[in-house]
């Protein structure tokens, strides 16, 4: 390894896990304890909403149409914020509706284009302690909630505020087909919770949007600037900054992993499921046609994308009006894969539950010998308790524009309900009844 990549090892400071905990809960949990009393005999409500934490850590918030959503919220050592207990209630669902148990990043995975440097900078670096300080411009109209970071103490830090999305919905509904000749049409409004954690010379934005239809997408921003030392790509693993074609950036990857463990309806017991859709070419000047099939997930799998190919995790306890079951289904970003480690190979992954398995790679907190990627633990255990994980990669080729200081290149995924309400949840009331099969005139 060259001088200037070691430069930046220095700056990524690896930390025993014997000197901070894996999973330092801050706050998350304090409110839960005390003695135990004729209260605690009562029965439980099941799980639905974030009300175990107390005020600091929840997050409650009401966007267009009526929708809530609530959340409980801590912060790791290493993997930075972590929500718990998400939970959706659209107008006219008499409760809300448990989503997820706990959702959070995994690791951000950096190999850089020489093979000279690799960088795991969620684990490997100090992410989780370099949270950095938010200024109210940067979190208009909203609040900024203060973390306590171990060993650093408090920083304001984590941003929860409200940002349009344009259109939620659009309809011209014409008396041709039994309408009024009324348009409907409304803007959407999404709960934004976001924190900015640096590693080396990167600053990494981890944005959680919650929509109002029920979609909860999450995004990964990479900023703050290249790093000095990694301008001497060679031929074909850089690019020339700055004047002439002295210095080139090192191209490099950034694959980042998210870990998703559902809940939904209150229960950790979840189906996973694959859809897959074949076109056969029309014959005889015919029109062509598709089949979609449907393939249970029953054993651990690492899923790749294809054309027309997609995955959700169904509820095994509850379902909407219809009597359909819930589900979300996973629908990943842009991604350019990368292909030089087996745990970069997949872009889904699904496994059983294991309390210790928390991160894609380079996992801390497992007994010595434990495997230390997602690719290991994907190994065709029986799915009873699913966890998800998504890998969305991201090549950085550098380019002038990229200083000073570096614009924001975003990678992520969304979770889609798929049948969680029986209707589009922000259905205007003339249209309440238009549900299923609609005879024209009505």
């Amino acid at each position: 390894m060259d001088a200037s990549h070691g430069n930046r090892l220095s700056r990524a400071r690896r930390r025993a896990g014997t000197v901070l905990a894996v999973s330092a809960l801050i706050g998350a949990g304090l409110a839960a304890a005390g003695p135990a009393g004729p209260a605690a005999a009562a029965p439980k409500a099941p799980p639905a909403a974030a009300a175990d934490c107390s005020a600091a850590y929840k997050i409650e918030q009401t966007v267009d149409g009526g929708t809530t959503w609530r959340m409980c919220w801590h912060y790791n050592t290493y993997s930075g914020l972590i929500l718990d207990k998400i939970s959706y209630q659209p107008k006219g669902e008499p409760k809300p509706i448990p989503v997820l148990t706990s959702a959070r990043l995994a690791q951000i995975h950096v190999p850089y284009d020489d093979g000279d440097a690799e960088f795991q900078d969620v684990t490997d670096t100090d992410f989780g302690q370099a949270l950095q300080a938010l200024k109210p411009g940067e979190c208009p109209g909203g609040t900024i909630k203060t973390v306590k970071v171990p060993d650093r103490g408090n920083v304001k830090g984590l941003c929860t505020t409200t940002r349009a999305r344009g259109h939620a919905y659009r309809l011209t509904h014409d008396q041709s087909t039994g309408g009024n000749d009324k348009v409907y049409t409304a803007q959407g409004k999404d709960l934004l919770v976001y924190t900015v954690n640096k590693a080396s010379w990167y600053e990494y934005i981890t944005e959680w949007r919650f929509s109002s239809d029920g979609t909860i997408t999450s995004n990964v921003g990479a900023t703050g600037s290249l790093s000095p030392y990694d301008f001497d790509g060679g031929d074909g693993r850089g690019w020339p900054i700055g004047k002439g074609d002295q210095a080139k950036a090192e191209s490099h990857s950034h694959n980042v992993f998210w870990r998703l463990n559902f809940g939904l309806d209150g229960s950790p017991k979840a189906k996973v499921e694959q859809y897959d859709s074949k076109v056969t070419p029309s014959t005889g000047g015919g029109s062509p046609t598709t089949k979609t099939t449907r393939t249970p997930v029953t054993k651990e799998l690492a899923g790749d994308r294809k054309d027309m190919r997609w995955w959700r995790v169904v509820s095994t306890r509850g379902k909407n009006k219809d009597k359909h079951p819930r589900s979300y289904e996973i629908v990943p970003g842009a991604s350019n894969k990368h292909r030089g480690r087996p745990y970069t190979k997949h872009d889904v992954f699904f496994t059983q539950y294991k309390k210790c398995e928390q991160y894609a790679s380079a996992n801390i907190g497992c007994p010595n010998g434990y495997p230390k990627s997602v690719d290991q633990w994907a190994n065709g255990e029986t799915l009873k308790h699913p966890i998800t994980w998504v890998n969305i990669g991201f090549h950085h080729i550098a380019r002038d524009e990229d200083q000073q200081p570096m614009p924001v290149h975003w990678q992520g995924f969304a979770l889609a309900p798929r049948d969680v309400t029986a209707m589009n949840p922000l259905t205007p009331q003339d249209l309440a009844d238009h549900n299923g099969r609609i005879p024209i005139g009505n």
